[in-house]
């Protein structure tokens, strides 16, 4: 096992960003100095602008180009990751230059490998020969390698090419989301979708030998220098990351940061989707999807906190200034209470205005976001829920309704994705052990051990109690004010002066606090949240009630799935009704 797996449940939770490469086989041995140079120097440069987002390459380590950026990439450190086309007896075959295959070896053994299935409609016995089904093989592993890469490095000539899974329909893929051959539902659901997903960083890379099914290029003058390319057009290498690529970037490193900075805290407090009943233990990947579930959920509840906090001080603070209000205009024209208005007003711009700066509206979202869906991925990937391995389903499929803000998530999802466990293998015990856990028994009340559906009944129960409770509270308070005004009307001229003054101050105090209640609960969104309770729990009900009466184990898996993609798009739902406004203390999470 590798280094970075054998010790994962040692060191903070981490987003990587994932580099894929493309690269030609046939190198001009007098190029490699230069292109080695290019490499390292796009590593080092990458590196520096997010230093507290560790690299990774996802690399096939074929002969040439592969192998020369893997061993730069190790030289730095960097993490390397290897999808194989096939298995590896019968990749070992396309390696016919001289030493290319015990270099192979060698990298090989520094990494974290993960074999491809077959590609729809492949067979074993097909792929062993040269041709369209071999080829078939290569073109899902480029689109593996692009759809879970954040950065595509392409040691490309820069000319089009007809060949299957070749360098150039793997740049094309990456950029457009089409690859000949394969379906454009199966790899990219929502072809429009603006997820700042296409990033090329280009290396021009002549070849050896000529290649008859190659089309015409750009201008070899336009293709010395490195360049970044993207869908709308290219920039100079030697520029930084785009800015709309490096502010998601930027939104990833921020979430490593925060789990470093409370890594303390999490130590004792995180929580974990998987428990001491599991049929076996769970494999490395899985434990790794968990500790980044487990930090972004612990994240979420503590900037949850902090937005809650900051909502009721400010909410307190406008109470606060209204009674000051009301003490100077029709009580005391004492200019201590403008005094005291004023400085309420100021406490009350500093504490929106940290909230904002340090973004915990944001955070809370994101995080959660990032929380469940994770929590989706791991329970699928446990329960034997496929998807195929270059599909972007579970990942691009959603927040697509949100802006680019959020793309950093669906990033992190991608991230989270790649790697699998060779060995590992769901089995029935597997699923049972998933249906209990994530969905749960439909008489259970305890929504600790009961699954979502015991938390969203009782979250939908609990906040129609409170919505009730508060909106009683604020309907007295505003009963009060206006008897306040009557009694001033009707009998104002045989009440004590003192009295008159307090009834005085409950009618102007009383509404008032009624309105600041009526904003709170339309900020909060309550009414909203608990329909989407209801919804979840009716979501979970009759999926529950499907479980049961599944014909086999195939039918509780799509069922599992249709269930992952409802939830995911809920959550999506979730973020966008508060995205804009502060946010209440609990979620659609358990």
């Amino acid at each position: 096992m590798p280094d970075s797996l054998a010790n994962a449940s040692t060191t903070p939770a981490r987003i990587r960003l994932n580099i894929g490469l493309t690269a030609h086989r046939d190198l001009i041995t007098e190029e490699t100095p230069r292109l080695r140079s290019e490499v390292r120097d796009f590593f080092l440069r990458v590196r520096g602008e997010f230093p507290d987002l560790p690299l990774r390459l996802i690399s096939a380590l074929a002969e040439g180009g592969d192998q020369l950026v893997a061993e730069e990439a190790l030289a730095l450190g960097i993490e390397l990751v290897v999808p194989l086309p096939m298995p590896q007896a019968e990749y070992e075959r396309d390696f016919e230059r001289e030493g290319s295959l015990e270099r192979f070896r060698g990298l090989l053994a520094q990494a974290q490998v993960r074999t491809l299935p077959m590609a729809p409609g492949n067979t074993p016995e097909e792929i062993q020969q040269r041709g369209p089904a071999r080829n078939r093989q290569y073109a899902q592993l480029g689109m593996f390698v692009s759809s879970h890469c954040q950065i595509l490095l392409a040691l490309w000539d820069g000319k089009a090419s007809e060949a299957t899974g070749g360098t150039a329909q793997v740049v094309d893929y990456h950029l457009r989301n089409a690859m000949p051959g394969f379906s454009a539902e199966d790899v990219a659901p929502n072809l429009l979708a603006d997820d700042e997903s296409d990033l090329v960083y280009h290396l021009y890379c002549p070849r050896r030998l000529p290649h008859p099914e190659d089309g015409p290029g750009e201008p070899i003058e336009h293709l010395r220098d490195p360049r970044w390319v993207t869908v709308e057009g290219h920039l100079p290498g030697s520029s930084k990351v785009p800015a709309q690529y490096c502010h998601v970037f930027g939104q990833m490193q921020a979430f490593n940061r925060d789990t470093q900075r409370h890594a303390n805290a999490m130590a004792s407090e995180v929580r974990s989707l998987l428990d001491a009943g599991m049929p076996t233990p769970a494999p490395a990947p899985v434990r790794e999807v968990d500790k980044l579930f487990g930090a972004a959920d612990w994240l979420a509840v503590h900037f949850r906190r902090r937005v809650r906090r900051n909502m009721l001080l400010t909410h307190a603070m406008a109470a606060a200034m209204g009674l000051s209000f009301i003490l100077y205009s029709d009580v005391d024209s004492d200019r201590r209470y403008v005094a005291a208005f004023l400085v309420l007003f100021a406490l009350g711009w500093l504490v929106s205005l940290i909230g904002e700066r340090r973004e915990w509206h944001r955070k809370y979202l994101d995080y959660r976001g990032l929380a469940e869906g994770l929590r989706v991925q791991l329970y699928w990937r446990l329960a034997g829920v496929e998807t195929p391995p270059n599909s972007s389903l579970g990942y691009d499929s959603f927040l697509q309704k949100q802006d680019v803000d959020l793309s950093w998530i669906r990033h992190a999802m991608r991230s989270s994705g790649l790697l699998r466990s060779e060995d590992f293998r769901p089995d029935q015990d597997w699923l049972r052990w998933v249906i209990s856990r994530w969905v749960g028994e439909r008489s259970a009340i305890d929504n600790d051990s009961s699954g979502q559906l015991a938390y969203f009944n009782a979250g939908s129960q609990s906040r129609e109690r409170a919505y009730r409770t508060t909106a009683l509270l604020g309907n007295i308070a505003l009963a009060g004010g206006v008897l306040g005004a009557v009694a001033l009307l009707l009998a104002g001229g045989h009440i004590n002066p003192a009295w008159q003054k307090t009834l005085l101050v409950s009618m102007g105090l009383l509404p008032l606090l009624a309105g600041i209640h009526e904003a709170y609960s339309h900020k909060n969104a309550d009414k909203e949240l608990i329909k989407q309770f209801r919804f979840m729990s009716r979501l979970f009900d009759s999926c529950r009630a499907r479980l049961d009466n599944a014909r086999d184990d195939a039918e509780s898996r799509h069922l599992l799935r249709a269930l992952g993609c409802a939830c995911l798009e809920e959550h999506a739902e979730w973020i966008l009704l508060h995205r804009e406004r502060p946010l209440e203390a609990g979620g659609l999470s358990g």
